[in-house]
């Protein structure tokens, strides 16, 4: 097995189980706009490429409702304050990083998740161990494009012929 030097994480279903919080956030959002709630079961589904296609999963409509925007904004604004109710790292998580740490690599986070919560979840789960974290912003296209994994090599000065993602 190749040793590589520099290892990239997703988050969500990866390093955290933090489907509970998100389906929280979506069923709090979706209840305030007065619309169908969402089992975890389907927004389970409904992960894995960032929270404004998981919200267009959601919301009856998708972008197409005319309260789409402000529904997003609500699971945003609801999320970033109970993101760490119940999210947690999954068995043996952190003691892996730790081991790949002591023994000299390099660790970091690309997350489709927004960039703000991204930071967030690192700072608190892995504050030892994650030396950049990346979630979906704005001015940089995400995953599936490599432009997140690139710019987390970057900002370690790593190359990606040493890299993994995971």
């Amino acid at each position: 097995m190749k040793d590589f030097e520099t290892y990239i994480f997703d988050l969500d279903g990866t390093l955290l189980n933090s489907l509970n919080d998100l389906a929280m956030s979506t069923n709090y959002a979706l209840r305030w706009a007065g619309m169908p709630e969402r089992t975890v079961e389907e927004v389970r589904m409904f992960v894995g490429n960032g929270v404004k296609l998981l919200m267009e999963r959601a919301i009856p409509g998708g972008v197409d409702n005319p309260r789409f925007d402000e529904t997003y904004a609500k699971f945003r604004e609801h999320y970033l304050k109970h993101n760490l109710d119940t999210t947690r790292p999954y068995e043996g998580i952190p003691e892996m990083l730790n081991i790949l740490k002591q023994r000299g690599k390099r660790l970091a986070i690309v997350s489709n998740k927004f960039y703000e919560a991204t930071q967030e979840l690192a700072k608190n789960f892995f504050p030892e161990t994650i030396e950049v974290a990346i979630g979906e912003r704005e001015n940089i296209r995400k995953k599936p494009a490599p432009d997140t994994v690139l710019e987390a090599l970057r900002q370690l000065g790593a190359d990606k012929e040493g890299a993994v993602y995971i």
